[in-house]
């Protein structure tokens, strides 16, 4: 039996419970796996049951438990949100477990221990039950990282970055170049594009837009 924690604060830590969050339309279970402090993410689809697994990072006994108990035979898709292997360490057994296709960005799936059943382009529409999820391809962390966007039925937007966007930053780059390309990304297709949202980061708590926003200028400055 799987102890799921509300009220939703947002931060788990390896370990700990899982939490829920309930907004319209659709309920987001936040779980730790892995000594890394991994977040894999359920979303689940309120009106029809169908599920989303973002990032079956590791601990598959924990994630099996999990989905057997709240969605199962539902999860209707694995999206594996860039090729680093804290991110994909459960997803063959997962895959296998639960008989659902994968996807991840074509830049990022050699990688995977699993080719994906589905490859994933900026722009691409992903749709679960009544839920669409956005694609952002956003590179610099890694060549085919990608978020996913979700509008809620109250108008709130969820965006799950991966390794992309954190408090206090965006993700680990390689070198200027890296870095340029990645916060250009996160600054046009996510700031510039929406005014405020919820951001749950691949590992760590979660933020919103509104709270990072003013940092941009420094983050631009010190290069990291």
């Amino acid at each position: 039996m799987i102890t799921i924690d509300q009220p939703y604060t947002g931060h788990v830590s390896p370990g700990s419970n899982p939490q829920q969050r309930d907004v319209p339309g659709a309920r987001i279970v936040k779980l730790s796996v892995g000594p890394m402090d991994n977040n894999s993410y359920l979303v689940q689809c309120t009106a029809t049951g169908a599920a989303l697994l973002i990032d079956a990072a590791n601990e598959p006994d924990r994630l099996r438990a999990l989905l057997a108990q709240e969605a199962a035979d539902r999860v209707e898709l694995i999206v594996t949100t860039h090729q680093h292997g804290d991110h994909w360490q459960a997803l063959a057994d997962i895959a296998a477990a639960t008989g659902a296709p994968t996807a991840a960005h074509a830049l990022d799936a050699g990688p995977l221990p699993v080719t994906p059943d589905r490859l994933l382009a900026d722009g691409d529409t992903v749709e679960i039950g009544e839920l669409r999820f956005d694609i952002v391809h956003l590179q610099g962390h890694t060549p085919g990282s990608v978020a996913l966007v979700l509008r809620d039925g109250g108008g709130v937007v969820h965006i799950f970055t991966g390794d992309c966007l954190f408090p206090g930053g965006i993700g680990k780059t390689s070198g200027a170049e890296s870095f340029d390309a990645l916060l250009t990304g996160v600054r046009t297709k996510l700031f510039e594009r929406y005014e405020d949202a919820v951001v749950y980061p691949g590992h760590g708590d979660d933020t919103t837009l509104a709270a990072e926003r003013p940092q941009l200028a420094e983050w631009a400055e010190r290069g990291w």
